[in-house]
């Protein structure tokens, strides 16, 4: 039963992306561009807790990653690659934070088994955030967007591609760069 709800899944948002229509592959807010503000409710560890985007740039930069669906084959590798990766962006003073459509609780689910609990992930009703951030891919479905925002709330990197394998590298590169940055 939940193979062929994941299978479900994918074949919505291959259809979603299809009739959206083939977008550039650099479709998202441009680098410098100011970061919307946000609050949304997000789970990490299944535990509920309101994630602000004000707040946590007071401690630091902040990799929005936006993802289709919970579940599916490319948003549970994505999932798991950010997990795996936790500790370098904490040592480097950056929060991680996912955001999908996908209702309260399933991201209650999804924060806790594939997300391994490492971050927060965000439900996104309507996906009024992802339409802010040009993440948006309609049908109820964001795009894979990655963004890593510096403290002073601009856009330092914007990455687009439903292949998840290279957000993380691109992510953290962009992070090591604003540290490297901020200690001269």
């Amino acid at each position: 039963m939940l193979r062929m709800s994941v299978a479900i899944a994918v074949v919505l948002v291959v259809l979603a992306v299809a009739a959206v229509g083939i977008r550039r592959a650099s479709a998202h807010l441009q680098h410098g561009a100011a970061a919307p503000d946000f609050t949304l409710q997000a789970a990490k560890g299944g535990t509920v807790e309101t994630v602000d985007l004000k707040a946590a740039l007071a401690k630091g930069p902040v990799v929005l990653y936006f993802f289709p669906k919970s579940f599916t084959s490319g948003c549970t590798v994505e999932a798991h690659l950010f997990s795996e990766h936790i500790a370098d962006y904490r040592k480097l003073g950056a929060t991680v934070i996912g955001v999908s459509g996908d209702d309260l609780e399933t991201q209650k689910k999804f924060s806790a088994q594939e997300c391994r609990s490492a971050f927060l992930v965000a439900s996104d009703p309507g996906l009024k955030v992802a339409k802010a951030y040009d993440a948006a891919l309609g049908f109820g479905f964001a795009n894979r967007t990655s963004y890593v925002i510096g403290q002073d709330g601009t856009v330092a990197l914007a990455y687009t591609n439903l292949d998840p394998s290279q957000h993380v590298a691109k992510t953290l590169d962009a992070v090591k760069s604003l540290h490297a940055t901020a200690e001269r």
